[in-house]
C-alpha cells in the first residue's frame, strides 16, 4: 500500500458521514481525484467522460445517484461537511469536518497530480 494510499484511508476515516437526500446529486459535478483515487473506480470510457462532461456532471453519476459512493474522491466527501463546501439543502454531519483534516485534504490535493473524473 503507498503513502498516499494510506493517507486518504485516514482522511476517509476523519472526514464525518450524514445522510444525503436520496437521489440527490445537487453537489455533484466534475472534479479532479488523484490517481490513487482513480485506480479505485470504474474505468470509464472517454465516449462516457465526453458525455458527462457536457452535461457538467461527474461519470459516476447515474439515475439513482452517485455510482461510487463508497470509493468516492476525497474532495467529494468534503461537500456537506464543511463550511466552505455546504450541502445545498441544509444537510451535514452534526460535527463538521475539523478545519486540520479540511487542509490535510487540500494539501494532499496540491501534492498530487489529479485528473478530472
Amino acid at each position: 500500500m503507498s503513502c498516499n494510499s494510506r493517507k486518504i484511508d485516514q482522511l476517509r476515516r476523519e472526514i464525518p458521514n450524514f445522510s444525503c437526500v436520496p437521489g440527490c446529486h445537487d453537489c455533484c459535478g466534475p472534479v479532479t481525484a488523484s490517481s490513487e483515487e482513480m485506480s479505485r473506480l470504474p474505468v470509464k470510457s472517454a465516449a462516457e467522460h465526453e458525455a458527462a462532461l457536457a452535461e457538467w456532471n461527474c461519470v459516476h453519476l447515474g439515475p439513482k445517484g452517485c455510482e461510487v459512493y463508497d470509493q468516492r474522491p476525497l474532495i467529494c466527501r468534503l461537500f456537506g461537511t464543511t463550511p466552505s463546501l455546504p450541502c445545498p439543502r441544509g444537510r451535514g454531519p452534526e460535527t463538521p469536518t475539523e478545519e486540520q483534516v479540511v487542509r490535510r485534504v487540500h494539501a494532499l490535493i496540491a501534492s498530487t497530480r489529479q485528473v478530472l473524473v
